[in-house]
Order: structure tokens, then sequence, then C-alpha cells
């Protein structure tokens, strides 16, 4: 009885939370977040002067980030957790993209 009250609850914690249909997204920020950020953390410190080096830095930055970094919603976070299986499913479904959809002898 236990597996069915279990499985209901998270079918109900998903369509009740804000990501529903979105559980993952790449996340989104520049060089002038991280900028802002780095201003942030050293408070009373006088405000970081952008030449050309350190605007491309910030800027390599941000897109090496981008490329890394997902943001996602904390019930899927948490059955991935939880399932080391269904982690691996779905690194198998990455891996396989697009093999299953060309039509065979092509």
């Amino acid at each position: 009885m236990g597996d069915i009250l279990d499985e209901a609850w998270a079918v109900v914690q998903c369509k009740e939370c804000p990501w529903y249909k979105a559980c993952v997204m790449p996340m989104r920020f520049t060089a002038e977040d991280i900028r802002r950020q780095m201003e942030a953390s050293t408070p009373g410190s006088v405000p970081l002067q952008m030449d050309a080096n350190l605007q491309n830095l910030l800027g390599s930055m941000a897109t090496a980030a981008q490329n890394s970094l997902l943001e996602g919603c904390p019930v899927f976070i948490e059955r991935l957790r939880a399932n080391a299986k269904l982690a691996q499913r779905i690194k198998e479904l990455m891996h396989n993209w697009g093999k299953e959809e060309k039509p065979p002898g092509t």
C-alpha cells in the first residue's frame, strides 16, 4: 500500500510544482551578472574597472558556466538523487539521441 501512496504523492507533488513540465533549463547569466556578484561578495570594495581583458575573462566564464550548469526543479533533482537507475536511463537516452529516429539503411 505504501508504494501506491508514494507514487500518488510523487504525481501530486510534481503537478503542484511551479516547474511543472519544465524540470530543467540552462542557467542564463552574463558577464555583467558575474561582475555584479564579484562586487557584492566584497562589500566596501571599489567597483571593478572593466578593461578588455577582464571583460573577455568574465565573458568566457559566463559561457563556460552556461554550458555546464542547469537549474532544476527540486522534485526532479530529488528523484535523480534517489534513483540511480533513472539517472542512468536519462544518460543512455541522451547518448543515443537521434539514433532511433533514423530509418534503417541510412
